[in-house]
């Protein structure tokens, strides 16, 4: 059975027969390719209306047409770069429109590495990391506040995803982890800010070793562009994953796949974003404020 299959039976055994995000709005961002395309998929599997939100138009009109295609009208694409500030505004606008005037779900995903040692960092590397990871989901959210801000009686939720480097760290990607670390203290002034009259959830999903394009050999060539052009290349260098799945020397033979998770493996892009529709369904209504890390038991 495939895993929306088993979403879904576990709905319609927990009484949400017609799904667990029946009939609320949710703007993904980074839903394109990845988590935030896997998200999108289970949120619209589970009643929900999702906005693709991608710098690749290609590739977010591919999702929404094949989320429409299982079930149709639960998905429109706005592409666009979430560096942009008037992007955001047309991102809400768009989403607000699609639900009628409401909007229920933000999940702040898009996003992307650009390593670095600290004394080699460059300023741009810098600033493009903090921008992407910590100001472009501060933008998103202040403009979705009128529809979040509101006393109607609906629940509403945002989930801003973190990373193992933000909670602990991680050589190489100073940039990275500040920004992901700022991304905790976001989301728990919004649960302090919104929570007490308004009812808003708000989270951090703080992800270990997913399989992504982030995580894949740097040498299969995947990359961004800046907004000046710039290519990023994306991945980790092949020596580095060989090391992480298990050294071992000829005479003792190899180590054990991954040793530092416990369950010997990286999540996959399906687990992570089940792990996004758990937070923001009513299974986790009294969940708020949290930082709640998806490593397969990494880090315990």
């Amino acid at each position: 059975m495939a895993p929306q299959d088993r979403l879904s039976q576990l709905s319609s055994q927990l009484n949400f027969p017609a799904g667990l995000l029946a009939g609320q709005v949710a703007i993904i961002t980074g839903s394109g390719q990845g988590i935030g395309a896997e998200c999108a998929r289970l949120f619209a599997n589970e009643g929900a209306r999702v906005v693709i939100c991608d710098v690749d138009s290609e590739k977010a009109s591919a999702t929404a047409q094949s989320i429409n295609q299982m079930a149709p009208g639960r998905a429109i694409s706005v592409h666009g770069d979430v560096l942009d500030p008037n992007y955001i505004d047309e991102v809400v606008r768009k989403a607000a429109e699609f639900g009628h005037g409401k909007i229920h779900i933000i999940v702040n995903n898009a996003g992307y590495t650009w390593d670095g040692v600290i004394h080699k960092m460059t300023d741009k590397q810098w600033n493009t990391m903090l921008e992407l990871h910590a100001t472009a989901p501060f933008r998103l959210v202040r403009a979705a506040a009128p529809y979040f801000r509101v006393k109607d009686g609906e629940k509403r939720c945002i989930v801003n995803i973190s990373s193992t480097s933000g909670t602990h760290g991680n050589a190489g990607q100073s940039n990275y982890a500040l920004a992901k670390a700022g991304v905790t203290g976001l989301t728990k002034t919004i649960a302090k800010e919104w929570g007490p009259q308004f009812g808003v959830r708000a989270n951090t999903v703080a992800f270990g070793l997913i399989e992504t394009r982030l995580t894949r050999p740097k040498e299969a060539g995947a990359f961004v562009t800046t907004p000046d052009g710039e290519r990023v290349a994306l991945g980790i260098p092949a020596k580095q994953i060989a090391d992480r799945k298990g050294g071992g020397d000829q005479a003792q033979g190899p180590g054990p796949a991954y040793k530092d998770i416990p369950l010997g493996r990286p999540g996959t892009a399906t687990e992570a974003a089940s792990s996004i529709l758990a937070v923001v369904s009513p299974l986790f209504s009294y969940v708020n404020g949290q930082t709640i890390e998806v490593t397969g038991g990494r880090y315990i």
